[in-house]
């Protein structure tokens, strides 16, 4: 029989069934996967069925909503949590992993490198420049990006107790990780265009960007 997966993946979603083949297709062995269908209408539940994973229906809008419906969900020692979109790849979680089981970390965070130019609108990655130098500035944390890649121990993050169910979700992850007392160590990750046909809900306007930022200032008070 096959071992138990060390680490549950989940995958917040709202309408990637064109992203998902690509994105499940890496993901390592190590990995379970709980995709949490957060209110799509393209099939997104039924084509991540079919591909081997765990389906979870969460019908309150909002990133935050999807990520704490999936981590209640998993019930692996360890959990990572990435998008559906493709641009990044599940391969690269398993370093991450590794130094997390190492105890080198409480946590291992992506850190998104372009591999072309376009991939990062210019709104969103200033307002992640900006909000990451706040968290280096304000915890000490030594983050760059805004944690889209992330894996740590399930019952230390439960443990948290996020609140935030909308984009300001990782915001408040690492504020609460900081006061925690978690380490964190950032591994450089691949960051891709998103799969063909479909569009990010937070950098694929300004204004999907500005509404993030509303969630953040909300955590930030």
């Amino acid at each position: 029989m096959a071992a138990e997966p060390v680490c549950d993946l989940v995958v917040p979603c709202r309408d990637e069934a064109l992203a998902l083949p690509t994105v499940l297709a890496r993901v390592p062995d190590r990995f379970a996967v709980i995709v949490v269908d957060n209110g799509s209408r393209d099939g997104t539940a039924g084509v991540a069925r079919r591909l081997g994973a765990r389906t979870v229906d969460e019908p309150v809008a909002g990133y935050g909503a999807a990520v704490a419906a999936g981590v209640a969900a998993a019930s692996a020692p360890y959990v990572a949590v990435m998008d559906g979109d493709a641009s990044m790849d599940a391969a690269d979680l398993d370093p991450m992993l590794d130094a997390v089981l190492a105890g080198r970390v409480t946590m291992a965070l992506g850190r998104r490198r372009p591999v072309s130019g376009g991939v990062w609108p210019w709104h969103a990655r200033a307002g992640t420049t900006a909000l990451a130098w706040w968290i280096r500035r304000s915890t000490g944390l030594p983050v760059h990006d805004l944690a889209p890649m992330r894996v740590c121990p399930r019952d230390a993050l439960v443990a948290l107790d996020v609140r935030d169910r909308r984009f300001g979700y990782p915001l408040e992850l690492m504020l609460g990780a900081a006061r925690a007392g978690w380490t964190v160590e950032e591994h450089d990750i691949a960051y891709r265009e998103r799969a063909a046909g479909t569009r990010s809900k937070v950098s694929g306007s300004v204004r999907g960007t500005l509404r993030t930022a509303v969630d953040f200032a909300k955590v930030m008070r």
